[in-house]
């Protein structure tokens, strides 16, 4: 007997998460390999997608590029996105590009668009699924749960923000919020959304009190939850955005009952760089 669609979700979600969890504890390149797989398999559905408008990516090349800056974040994380090779690499992989197209694209190839693809694609998840972790190895955390906590910081709100606008919407739904881009998606659930992260953010403050540093208070937990539900409804709504154009209603089949890669990750593309940015530059690690 075929399995339903919730009972397919609950099923990859008990094989997801304890292998989650073990990964974010263990972090570096362990953390790292799993990232990066996740990475390679998101920009490969990704250049299917972009295939169906015409596109020709340099497939291997921008997968290679994409899963690269995974497992070189990996190699160096506590230097942040800003040391670790992090720029020389993106330097030689746009060069890579633009020289690889001269001989395997040329004129009548579409050599602006397959460039700028490839490029765009391996940014758009291998580049910011490494901030997983930078905020894993945020220094001065040297304790791995304590790392593993920031990490499910933004992992928890975004899917608290995913449950409470999917909920609320289906319950008071009655305003759609961007019909063109995700009819589904109403603005009662998306003010939903906004106020159960915030109350879980609250809450979830109290979880890393108990660590040495990065510490939030109220106003600042609460500015955290308003950012975490904000990037996340508006990393589902880009990832949305760019699935109607290509025609397709999900990125791939990978999970069963999920989508693809890239549906799991959508969001956090997206909260994970400002969850990074948030606890390094606002909350401060003193």
């Amino acid at each position: 007997m075929a399995l339903s669609e919730t009972a397919k979700r609950v099923a990859v979600a008990a094989v997801g998460i304890p292998v989650a969890v073990g990964a974010v504890y263990m972090g570096g390149f362990v953390l790292g390999g799993l990232l990066a797989l996740a990475a390679v398999l998101a920009v490969l559905e990704f250049f299917r997608m972009s295939e169906r408008k015409a596109a020709r990516p340099l497939a291997y090349l921008g997968a290679a590029g994409a899963g690269g800056m995974v497992l070189l974040a990996a190699s160096y994380p506590e230097a942040g996105p800003g040391g670790g090779g992090f720029a020389w690499l993106l330097a030689l992989f746009v060069i890579a590009t633009v020289a690889c197209a001269i001989w395997v694209r040329g004129v009548e190839g579409e050599p602006l668009l397959s460039v700028s693809t490839t490029v765009f694609g391996a940014l758009y998840t291998g580049g910011l699924l490494s901030y997983g972790l930078f905020l894993r190895h945020l220094p001065p955390v040297t304790d791995a749960w304590h790392g593993t906590a920031l990490v499910f910081a933004p992992v928890l709100l975004t899917w608290t923000s995913d449950t409470f606008a999917y909920f609320v919407g289906r319950a008071f739904g009655r305003r759609k919020l961007i019909p063109r881009v995700s009819p589904g998606k109403t603005v009662e659930g998306s003010l939903g959304a906004l106020a159960g992260t915030v109350a879980v953010a609250v809450g979830y403050s109290f979880v890393l009190s108990g660590f040495s540093s990065y510490r939030m208070g109220v106003a600042e937990a609460a500015a955290f939850g308003v950012l975490m539900s904000v990037a996340a409804q508006v990393g589902d709504l880009a990832e949305s955005l760019l699935k109607r154009d290509a025609g397709v209603k999900d990125s791939g089949t990978l999970l069963p009952g999920h989508g693809g890669a890239l549906d799991r990750f959508d969001s956090l593309l997206f909260t994970l760089p400002l969850a990074y940015l948030f606890f390094r530059f606002v909350v401060g690690g003193a």
